[in-house]
């Protein structure tokens, strides 16, 4: 198949969160399995244009109200992936992604109205004429919308449908009307897209995408409730005979602890000393006194309400005499703050780095005997997947995909312990069966279970694929809405 990916972020070249892991690992897996893929990205700053092919650009114009923006297409071969960067210095060179020092950048409806439009525009130019384009969450929703309305009738995209992949329904995009009619649809256009605090372009992509998919089948589900709809629950349910869950894989040959080059010692589950290395390392680095059986807990997350954060502080809190804790993420300086407090006071059992350090997070996985997730919701989730890789038992709330990966029923073969989400009393319940049963037989169960876990992509990508023939093979029926 010619497939078209087009999201905001890709591992490795520009990352947030997991968003760019699933999209820079699904792209790779579908070109590797003989597909036509190519990937569409915003240049940001921090794409590097060394690595760019030759230098080489090629101009188009991209319109926007009344007027236009000039952007270039920015090639580069990526193994079996064609990466076609959209380079607009105005509008993606600048510090942050999404935004900076906690804000969003004021003018995000313009740079991914431009991503979206420019898409469509950079794939006339080079002659890619995709069966599908695969869109992942809002900034590239707009290109669905696009499809239905003004290319609705260009000869170029005929036979070609839309996939929109939800990684986090929380995250909408909500502008003015204003910001719709720039981007040159008309009123009657734009409707599907109105929310009561404004139209989004979430919403516009879900309502026009010809097939919908999410990251796990639990959240598949819990998006179309009122708790977990984000006021997009009625939507959805409308579209429940387009929608489907496909649960994210991790890339094995980069989570590995057997090959990963960050850690101190290498190991595997036939042979998991190197682990104790790895945590004895960690702890001297970071200036944590090691206490003889005490168990080391992790977090990696993005910080933001819906990590849970206060909730693992309040688990924690009574329960630093018997572990030793390390925290690593950025996010809201409002719980930066909160969080480094903590740690500080807490000095000689924790520690917290402000920002996020792809090699810290890696040695933090193989360092870890447990690693915390109390998510009020979790689209997917990959940090308890990583985990199980690492030999790190996951402590987790009982949500969207970490209620499809981890378990604590025996019948099961349990591979870590859950607990209500939302609920910190439970959540430290949790936390203290993990800590009970560490250093027990019970403990190593939990280990081998979790590291021979496959949590590899070659499931999911089949999944994907037929998807994308069920979509190319049904395009021209409208969108159940």
């Amino acid at each position: 198949m010619r497939i078209l990916l087009a999201s905001s972020e890709a591992f490795p070249f520009c990352k947030t969160g997991g968003l760019a892991d699933v999209v820079g690992t699904l792209s790779q897996k579908l070109g590797a399995a003989g597909h036509d893929v190519v990937l569409f990205l915003p240049k940001y700053r921090a794409v590097e244009s060394a690595a760019l092919q030759g230098g080489m650009s090629y101009p188009l114009e991209i319109p926007l109200g009344a007027g236009s923006v000039q952007v270039s297409l920015r090639y580069m071969q990526w193994r079996s992936v064609s990466v076609q960067f959209i380079d607009c210095p105005p509008l993606y060179d600048r510090e942050g992604l999404y935004g900076a020092a906690g804000r969003d950048h004021p003018d995000n409806d313009v740079r991914f109205t431009v991503f979206c439009r420019a898409v469509l525009e950079g794939a006339k130019a080079m002659g890619f004429k995709p069966d599908v384009v695969h869109l992942h969450d809002w900034p590239s929703a707009l290109v669905a919308s696009y499809l239905r309305t003004l290319y609705a009738r260009d000869p170029f995209f005929a036979g070609t449908a839309s996939v929109l992949t939800i990684h986090n329904l929380a995250y909408q995009g909500v502008f003015p009307l204003k910001s719709f009619l720039q981007a040159g649809f008309a009123k009657a256009d734009a409707a599907p897209a109105r929310k009561a605090e404004g139209y989004s372009f979430l919403k516009a992509g879900l309502a026009h995408a010809d097939w919908l998919s999410t990251v796990s089948p639990t959240y598949a589900h819990e998006l179309q409730t009122p708790a977990g709809g984000h006021g997009l629950q009625a939507l959805l349910r409308r579209r429940r005979d387009r929608l489907t869950g496909i649960l994210n894989g991790i890339d094995l040959d980069y989570w590995s602890p057997e090959r990963d080059h960050f850690l101190a010692q290498r190991y595997g589950a036939a042979d998991p000393q190197g682990k104790a290395v790895c945590k004895a390392k960690l702890l001297a680095d970071l200036g944590l006194r090691a206490a003889p059986g005490a168990p080391l807990a992790g977090m990696i997350a993005r910080l933001d309400r819906q990590k849970g954060w206060d909730l693992a502080l309040q688990a924690l809190t009574p329960r630093l005499r018997r572990c030793r804790f390390v925290g690593v993420g950025e996010g809201d300086p409002a719980l930066v703050k909160r969080v480094s407090g903590w740690a500080r006071r807490h000095g000689s059992s924790a520690r917290f780095h402000c920002g996020y350090d792809e090699g810290l997070a890696h040695r933090l996985y193989a360092a870890a005997d447990m690693l915390l997730m109390p998510s009020r919701f979790e689209p997917c989730g990959l940090g308890q997947m990583i985990a199980m890789r690492y030999g790190c038992v996951p402590v987790v709330t009982r949500t969207g995909g970490l209620r499809d990966t981890v378990t604590e029923q025996p019948s099961g073969r349990a591979n870590g312990f859950t607990a209500r989400p939302g609920d910190a009393r439970d959540f430290g319940r949790a936390l203290g069966r993990a800590l009970d049963a560490h250093g027990t037989a019970d403990w190593g169960r939990l280990v081998r279970a979790g590291m021979e876990s496959d949590f590899s992509w070659d499931r999911s990508v089949r999944s994907y694929l037929e998807l994308f023939k069920r979509a190319a093979a049904g395009r021209g029926v409208p969108p159940s809405v």
